[in-house]
């Protein structure tokens, strides 16, 4: 079977700069602002990093959402329609990134899926 970490974790954000400047002085976590894409990523110095992402309809106030890698977003959301689960948002690019889809589990959590883009080197 598979190996399916978690490998992002998002926090709602009303002002991402303020709550990037919390999180920074607070924790020492180093604030990466994508101002093109409406985003905040956060570097803890750890494998697991995140992001502060603005409030709306898939991320309401108040909210954590964690992001789990798989091979293959399409299959993987396949398998959440036949366990009762519901897709938010389809696979979509991540410009130089990867993909990330959202679906929503039996309990109403979103969930984010993702998938690296595969780097040659």
């Amino acid at each position: 079977m598979p190996n399916h970490p978690i490998v992002h974790v998002e926090f709602s954000s009303k002002d991402r700069q303020k709550d990037g400047k919390f999180y920074s002085e607070l924790f020492g976590w180093k604030m990466t602002h994508m101002e093109e894409m409406g985003y905040t990523m956060f570097d803890p110095g750890s494998e697991l990093g995140g992001g502060l992402a603005p409030i709306g309809d898939n991320m309401p106030a108040g909210s954590t959402m964690v992001h789990v890698e798989t091979e293959d977003i399409e299959a993987t959301l396949a398998k959440v329609a036949s366990l009762g689960g519901k897709q938010l948002v389809p696979k979509t690019e991540i410009p130089g990134m990867g993909w990330f889809a959202l679906f929503v589990d039996l309990s109403g959590n979103t969930v984010g899926l993702y998938t690296a883009m595969q780097r040659s080197g």
